[in-house]
């Protein structure tokens, strides 16, 4: 879990694939949020074509490329979560926009999640074997 953390931290935009509406592979930047409990945390607002995705089709996969032709692929089902303390962590740890976005943890429209049986690979062209790990 920690490399996959520190993976996530180090490259902060990765792109989230879904399945749309349309029934068609859609991908866009997104933010990893924070880690608690061994969950990944990610969040979107509930007016955005992605959310309907994720409640209608709930498996994503996330990529980011590091250093080095390093790259993470992180895989999933979302699971959302209303928690509070978690909204207030990333409000008060995240950038600027977050807050600016958000402004408060009780903000209807923010849909906070993390991903349930989660799995990532972290890998490169080292010619070394990947690093695959079950969250």
């Amino acid at each position: 879990m920690k490399e996959v953390v520190e993976f996530l931290r180090a490259n902060p935009v990765q792109y989230l694939a879904t399945v749309g509406l349309d029934g068609k592979p859609k991908v866009r930047p997104f933010q990893f949020k924070l880690e608690e409990g061994g969950r990944l945390y990610f969040s979107t607002t509930n007016d955005k074509p992605v959310y309907k995705e994720i409640t209608r089709q709930p498996y994503v996969e996330l990529c980011t490329c590091g250093e080095n032709w390093s790259w993470l692929r992180l895989s999933g089902r979302v699971a959302f979560s209303q928690d509070r303390s978690i909204k207030s962590r990333i409000i008060e740890e995240a950038v600027p926009l977050i807050k600016a976005v958000y402004k408060t943890p009780d903000n209807p429209l923010w849909a906070l999640f993390y991903l349930n049986e989660a799995a990532a690979t972290i890998a490169d062209l080292s010619g070394n074997p990947p690093q695959a790990f079950r969250l």
